[in-house]
C-alpha cells in the first residue's frame, strides 16, 4: 500500500471520577476538516485535538503524530500507539 497520512480529531472529557478520558478518535479526509471537527468538538467536551499521522499500515509502521490543534484539555500520550 506504501505511505499514507491519516488526518484524525479526538475529543477528551471527564469521567464520573473526573479523571480525563480520550473519546473515539474520528478521522477526516483533509487536515482542515480535522481542524474544524476538534473546533467544534472542543467547544462541547473537556478539550480536543487534530492531528496527522504519516505510515505504512501494511508493515504497522507509523511516524509520531503532529499536532494540527490543540484546545482545552487533553492527554497527548492518547496520540502515542
Amino acid at each position: 500500500m506504501g505511505a499514507v497520512t491519516y488526518y484524525v480529531s479526538m475529543a477528551f472529557d471527564h469521567d464520573e471520577a473526573g479523571d480525563l478520558i480520550a473519546l473515539e478518535p474520528m478521522e477526516s479526509r483533509t487536515p482542515a476538516a480535522a481542524i474544524v471537527r476538534a473546533r467544534s468538538l472542543a467547544t462541547s467536551k473537556a478539550g480536543a485535538i487534530a492531528f496527522s499521522r504519516m505510515g505504512d499500515p501494511d508493515l504497522g509502521d507509523f511516524a509520531d503524530a503532529v499536532v494540527l490543534f490543540k484546545e482545552g484539555e487533553v492527554l497527548e500520550d492518547a496520540l502515542v500507539g
